[in-house]
């Protein structure tokens, strides 16, 4: 099959959604020169003797190119659907095709007719994506150059690749990638059982679709309505909580209960902590081994998936040649995924073409501070200029640099099954929140948060949901990250007191000494931010946030602990922010 169209952003060409830089001008890229012809579910030989299917889009022209490969479990034959989907992540093909590559988009075992059992990030798919690396190198069409591509998943399984050292893997670009599944399935103890449970159901049911239903006429008829120009611009800011409605419609529908079921159970039951199970799902620690090039990068909003990850692997690629990372806005990453694609693009005509396209230029950091205008520099993480201050929670609900009179406040917090038929009136309130004046000027924070928070609780066990927020004068409240523990496991394997430094989950549950003082650390996900001026600074904290009316970041919401309590925050409480100096 064969198609003239050419995405980019030129006239005439399909227009690409989203930002295509990080605001730089780049040199000697590759020409869209080529027409693409696609072959469908091949068969890629694995060293144990199962096949994985493959969509093959190349050049029609014969000869060998550069290959960038993109894998996952998400359907491969729906990729270039064009839709607003959280799954079709890989790329776009009418871009990197006609530019002189192939794009190689195969699924993981297990999936869309790929033999074998799907794992979530074993290390069976590591082992995987390095022979599918090493497949994609030795094809005729191929110059033997192999870079990986694509978001999300498709970011995790070009670290599983990077970490295997194929020998002709040459760079990756995981952008918002997850490369320790505790930290996106569990936060800090608590589930996230608004993601894992429908994203779970969503593989198990695409996975149980084949090519009557992916290869049909009616979705070619869909991808040539998303296709649409008009209809396609809409979809530039598609968001996660569209996504996260899409993903709950799927759990009504039937799929497979293996290995899907499987897998919920491990992560909802059968592993409460840290295990083997998940330490064969944590690539954090396999990062030493990656000496390929690595462009990091995702979006301020992705805080309870990817968010976290992109800092936790800045610090552990300490062997790679090059790192480079970009920190987007609002709607950097909307789906189907095309933005950052001439970033792509300079990236790989440097490491697969050898071209001087400029992509190595100037600080490897480059990022946005959401509210603000244009894109910044470092040359590392933090920021060099921060520097953290203390806010207080105040007994009278101020959120400020002086803690005044020592003070504390309470919350309550309710289990399920007590046949209450609604709240009273007498009870204590169900989360707190603290805000600060309103500010007299902007103020801008760019890194790492954490709550050092000063607690009893009536209750053994309890959880702290704990949220940065921004109210600005007509009172809209934007969220803009969080932070999560649960009581229990709040031991840490190794104590830091540094700001930001990551609470590392233990292995063993120890109860909270009842009606006791007790500091949690607890790092919300990093971040970036302008509080405007008139605007104020708002945190909020709970323990369970089940209902539609409390905040989740992206609706990503949690599974209760189950126990009721009364917690007591006491004002000695902080949150430390980091901020940059006023200009």
């Amino acid at each position: 099959m064969t198609t003239p169209r050419i995405s980019g952003v030129e006239a005439g060409q399909r227009r690409l959604n989203g930002p295509q830089t990080t605001g730089r001008d780049y040199r000697n890229l590759s020409e869209p020169e080529h027409e693409l012809s696609s072959d469908h579910d091949v068969a890629v030989p694995m060293r144990d003797g199962i096949h994985l299917l493959a969509d093959v889009h190349r050049p029609t022209q014969p000869g060998r190119y550069p290959v960038l490969v993109a894998a996952s479990p998400y359907p491969r034959q729906i990729q270039n659907l064009g839709a607003p989907a959280g799954f079709i992540e890989a790329g776009a093909s009418d871009f990197f095709v006609p530019r002189g590559y192939v794009h190689v988009i195969a699924n993981c075992r297990g999936t869309s007719g790929s033999e074998g059992t799907f794992g979530f990030y074993d290390g069976q798919e590591r082992r995987d994506m390095h022979d599918l690396v090493e497949w994609a190198a030795v094809q005729p069409w191929s110059n033997g150059n192999v870079g990986m591509i694509g978001i999300s998943y498709f970011a995790g399984t070009q670290m599983e690749a990077a970490v295997e050292r194929p020998p002709h893997l040459k760079a990756i670009m995981p952008i918002a990638g997850t490369f320790d599944l505790y930290e996106s399935a569990t936060h800090h103890g608590l589930m996230s059982s608004g993601f894992v449970t429908p994203f779970l159901s969503m593989i198990g049911m695409t996975s149980g679709h084949t090519n009557r239903l992916w290869r049909s006429k009616l979705i070619d008829g869909v991808r040539a309505l998303l296709l649409t120009p008009g209809i396609h611009k809409r979809f530039e800011h598609a968001n996660g909580e569209a996504a996260i409605a899409g993903l709950k419609m799927l759990l009504k529908l039937h799929h497979d209960p293996h290995p899907w079921d499987d897998l919920w159970r491990a992560i909802a039951a059968e592993h409460p902590v840290r295990d083997a199970w998940w330490e064969d799902r944590n690539l954090l620690p396999l990062l030493e081994n990656v000496e390929v090039p690595v462009y990091l990068g995702c979006d301020w909003q992705n805080v309870p998936l990817h968010l976290p990850h992109t800092f936790q692997a800045w610090e552990k690629l300490r062997n790679s040649r090059h790192v480079r990372v970009a920190m987007m806005g609002e709607h950097g990453l909307a789906w189907p995924w095309e933005s950052l694609h001439i970033e792509a693009l300079a990236w790989f005509d440097h490491w697969l073409k050898d071209r001087d396209t400029g992509i190595l230029d100037g600080p490897p950091i480059r990022y946005v501070i959401p509210e603000a205008d244009g894109w910044r520099t470092s040359d590392s993480w933090p920021v060099p200029s921060m520097a953290h201050r203390g806010f207080a929670l105040r007994g009278d609900g101020k959120l400020d640099v002086e803690e005044g009179e020592p003070a504390s406040r309470v919350y309550m917090n309710l289990g399920s099954g007590l046949n209450r038929p609604r709240p009273s009136e007498t009870d204590p309130p169900d989360f707190l929140a603290w805000e600060t004046a309103a500010l007299a000027s902007d103020l801008d924070i760019v890194g790492p948060i954490e709550l050092q928070l000063d607690a009893l609780s009536t209750a053994p066990d309890t959880a702290f949901i704990a949220i940065l927020q921004d109210v600005s004068d007509n009172g809209t409240i934007v969220d803009v990250t969080a932070g999560y523990l649960r009581a229990g496991l709040r031991k840490v394997d190794e104590p830091s007191s540094r700001p930001g430094a990551p609470v590392l989950p233990c292995r063993t549950f120890d109860s909270v000494p009842l009606g006791e003082t007790v500091r949690y650390r607890i790092p919300l996900v990093p971040n970036a931010r302008r509080f405007k001026a008139g605007h104020k600074m708002r945190f909020y904290l709970t323990t369970d946030d089940q209902l539609e009316t409390k905040p989740a970041l992206l609706m990503f919401r949690h599974a209760s602990i189950g126990t009721s309590s009364l917690n007591t925050i006491l004002s000695s409480s902080r949150l430390l922010l980091p901020l940059l100096p006023q200009q």
